[in-house]
């Protein structure tokens, strides 16, 4: 073997060990969660900690009995879901506006948007707090959904801008001489060579949407709870029951998680997506 194939085959093998032991640096913190959850307090708090202990059941009965799964988990899935439709309504017209009719002030707004998102959530609390309480929003899963929107819209409008700017011009204009209006163009032409990546934008917009936990824990109190929510209750003065947090993190980040691994060939696509390569 030539030297240089010995030194590719080394630096393949170093990354392909380097990339194993990020995904189970990654991956182990849901793991531990995942086992933590089928101990009991003592074996949660055990120092060193065990890996072999009786699993139990109890905490998820316990969770199950003290608080209704179900009616947190369909607020997180409303929530979540009408906050992803709303911002593909909102962010698509946006980004093909962007895209296709640039402007000498489009770069800057694309940044001014974006800039936006590096504003704490506490700098706006309380003008969102008024406006929800005095349009009796508040606990309402309306306030929630808009506000999740709003708040990754400018991710979303700057995924899908890069999406369309990779289809060709050529595509759109060829569709606009044939007759096609401008909603025919987008809805037959441009949003199907697109799928992959407005799929990608909203997976990313439902994961952040169903993670949110800061304007759940402010704007809402039973009615609209999340999971997110739901995981907070868990904390009480008399400190936290580790066993339990992990138990009721493992139901609320569950479903979330299966829909990652189902949807990661799609994700991936839409990442690496362009029409011409």
């Amino acid at each position: 073997m030539s030297p240089a194939k010995s030194r590719r085959k080394n630096l393949n093998a170093v990354r392909i060990v380097a990339a194993w032991a990020v995904g189970v640096a990654m991956f182990f913190p849901i793991f531990w969660m995942l086992l933590t959850s089928f101990k009991t307090e003592l074996d949660a708090f055990s120092m060193p900690p065990r890996f072999a202990f009786r699993p139990t059941l109890e905490n998820y009965e316990q969770i199950l009995a003290r608080a209704n799964y179900m009616h947190y988990a369909w607020n997180s899935v409303a929530t979540a879901g009408g906050a992803t439709i709303l911002g593909m309504l909102v962010a698509v017209p946006a980004a093909y506006a962007f895209a296709f009719h640039p402007t000498k002030r489009t770069r800057g707004t694309l940044l001014w948007m974006l800039s936006t998102k590096m504003l704490p959530g506490v700098g706006v609390l309380v003008p969102i707090y008024l406006i929800a309480r005095d349009t009796n929003l508040l606990d309402s899963r309306t306030a929630l959904v808009v506000i999740f929107a709003l708040t990754n819209l400018p991710i979303m409008v700057w995924m899908i801008y890069t999406y369309f700017r990779d289809v060709p011009m050529d595509i759109v204009e060829a569709a606009r001489m044939d007759g096609a209006s401008t909603w025919e163009a987008l809805r037959h032409v441009l949003l199907p060579v697109s799928r992959g990546g407005l799929a990608s934008t909203a997976l990313l917009c439902l994961i952040l949407s169903w993670n949110e936990s800061f304007w759940s824990l402010n704007l809402t109190t039973s009615n609209a709870a999340p999971l997110t929510a739901l995981v907070a209750s868990f904390s009480s003065p008399e400190g936290l029951f580790w066993a339990k947090l992990s138990a009721v993190s493992t139901l609320a980040c569950a479903p979330i998680l299966v829909l990652g691994w189902l949807s990661q060939k799609q994700l991936v696509r839409g990442l690496t997506f362009g029409a011409v390569k």
